[in-house]
């Protein structure tokens, strides 16, 4: 499956995610993409939209390889074979350096405006691709700990192997095309996959929250 760009992937998904509108979801994005995604799909669904921050810990020699991922919260999730050849004293470091920067983000992210209360409530957690899933591993972690009752993963695309090992920690898995043969990064499938800056997730949040309040 092919995808123009972001905006078409998220109303192809909030399609799929029907069922949900109208009662007790919030719309988890993963910033930067994902959150193009969310506000289609919580505008779709009459939902309110949020973020979760988690940040890949890229190998010492090899940044763009992740071996961890790590939530504002401080959920950590870890190859556990990647991290057993690496400095432990270096991983601490680098942990607490983008544990700090997810923090950064989601106070910029979010400016003053509260959490919304997610006890009780069904949970969407949206990017715009998944690849080895240790950052919507992190994700995950982080929504549970916030208290809701349901969690469910969206995405345009997600590797056959990773969405077969994610469906362990979610309720249900929604996912456009899941691939057996991947094309080795979510932009393979889309035309248009431009970088998304902090101004556009603001605005887009500011945008997504005034919806949700005339509804």
């Amino acid at each position: 499956m092919h995808f123009n760009d972001r905006k078409e992937a998220g109303r192809l998904l909030a399609g799929a995610l029907m069922e949900y509108k109208n009662g007790g979801t919030i719309i988890y994005a993963l910033p930067r993409g994902g959150v193009v995604l969310g506000a289609e799909i919580a505008i779709t669904l009459n939902a309110p939209l949020d973020v979760v921050v988690p940040r890949k810990v890229g190998h010492p020699r090899q940044p763009a390889y992740g071996v961890c991922a790590v939530t504002e919260d401080g959920h950590l999730v870890c190859s556990k074979e990647e991290i057993a050849k690496l400095d432990p004293a270096w991983l601490t470091g680098e942990v607490q350096k983008q544990q700090a920067e997810a923090q950064r983000r989601a106070r910029v992210y979010l400016a003053e405006q509260p959490r919304i209360p997610a006890e009780g409530k069904t949970a969407i957690l949206v990017d715009d691709g998944v690849g080895t899933g240790l950052t919507m591993l992190a994700a995950i972690e982080e929504v549970k700990d916030r208290g809701t009752a349901k969690i469910i993963l969206a995405a345009p695309v997600i590797p056959s192997d990773v969405a077969d090992r994610l469906k362990r920690y979610v309720d249900e898995l929604v996912a456009l095309d899941i691939p057996v043969l991947y094309m080795g990064s979510a932009g393979a499938y889309y035309d248009s996959f431009d970088q998304v800056e902090d101004k556009e997730v603001i605005e887009l949040l500011h945008k997504t929250s005034l919806a949700a309040a005339r509804t």
